[in-house]
């Protein structure tokens, strides 16, 4: 029996060409869940399956306590009875419609007893409302992104797939796009699946990850927990990462730093924008920004200097170790040459110290 407050995907699909989608996913009922992998490894297929576009046989889909699917008790809702938003790679806007059509067009089609999200709500949180009477071809790639998931909220979902959003637009429509996707995921009560294949969006919008790969699941948990997990691929390469949960301590103006509190300590960043204290945040701190050495450091031009203990020390690539370490509860990445490792003698328990050459915030 699935949990309320969960959502329970047991698919199986076989595609032509001996590919085959075999889950079987306990996912949180609330919040934004990542599904991520490389291209091919089975995301989108996922998503379409727990949408009812493709049928898995076997399949069982339980969202928040609905049944959608169960071959056992032959219970088969077909997509447009299923309570879910829909968001695509690319926006397939009516173009004949105003913004304002397109988000009513969605809206006259929900069944009467479905609760609706408030179009106001809807428009404010997305940041549309002077482009309700334009007409799609007179919208930018984000603008029309932003309309596309308007329109999804507007059937009053249950869930909200959505497939890669921003995979279509450039670095400068992603950065115009995210922030409105942390306050729809912030403000609504509503699930989110979704799908990408760029870390950096995961680590800002998800808290759940699921790794996939050959139509499999390799992992499921905390995105914190899965990005520095050693046996898992994400916390090896160049691109490995830890995130931090953290909140703002204090912004001092005249240097433009801020001061984090987090787990294991406090962070300094270099930040013109200044955040309230108490506002939380999330940072993000590359393996390849974090050097070891074992007595802390003075006369230093590196702020960050955090007392940390080895874990585990693992081969990254060739000349390469990865090591992760613990500041208090908090666990970090450090990527050091296999030279360093030997001259540093690193070994699980060892006490350093880490020195954060660099930490972003996300979100």
């Amino acid at each position: 029996m699935a949990a309320v407050d969960q959502i329970a995907a047991r698919l199986v699909l076989a595609r032509p060409g001996g590919f085959t989608l075999d889950v079987d996913l306990q996912l949180p009922g609330r919040g934004v869940t990542a599904l991520f992998g490389p291209s091919g490894c089975g995301k989108t297929t996922c998503l379409r399956a727990i949408a009812g576009l493709a049928r898995a046989e076997p399949g069982r889909v339980v969202v928040n306590g609905e049944v959608w699917q169960d071959d056992g008790q032959r219970i088969w809702r077909p997509t447009h009875q299923r309570a879910l938003g829909y968001v695509f790679q690319e926006a397939s806007l009516f173009e004949h419609l105003s913004v304002r059509g397109n988000i009513d067009y969605g809206r006259k089609r929900t069944p009467r007893e479905r609760p609706t999200v408030a179009l106001d709500q809807a428009v404010d949180l997305l940041g549309i409302a002077h482009l309700m009477d334009r007409r799609p071809h007179a919208l930018s790639g984000g603008e029309r992104q932003r309309v596309a998931m308007a329109r999804s909220l507007a059937t009053g979902p249950r869930v909200l797939l959505m497939d890669e959003p921003l995979a279509a637009l450039d670095g400068e429509r992603k950065a115009e796009v995210l922030p409105y996707l942390e306050r729809l995921h912030q403000a609504l009560d509503i699930p989110v699946l979704y799908v990408s294949h760029a870390i950096d969006e995961v680590a800002r919008l998800a808290a759940h990850m699921v790794l996939m790969q050959d139509g499999r699941v390799l992992a499921s948990g905390r995105t914190e927990d899965m990005l520095v997990r050693l046996d898992l691929p994400l916390a090896h390469g160049d691109a490995a990462a830890s995130v931090v949960e953290g909140t703002v301590l204090r912004h001092d103006a005249a240097d433009h730093i801020t001061t984090v509190q987090f787990a294991g300590g406090q962070l300094l960043l270099a930040s013109a924008t200044a955040r309230p204290a108490g506002e939380p945040v999330r940072l993000r701190i590359q393996a390849r920004d974090v050097s070891l050495t074992l007595a802390e450091q003075v006369d230093t031009s590196i702020l960050n200097i955090l007392p940390a203990t080895v874990v585990q020390v693992s081969e990254d690539s060739p000349g390469q170790c990865m090591v992760a370490l613990d500041a208090g509860p908090t666990r970090l990445l450090a990527r050091v040459t296999q030279r360093s490792a030997v001259a540093l003698a690193l070994e699980p328990g060892q006490r350093v110290y880490a020195q954060v050459k660099g930490v972003a915030i996300v979100n």
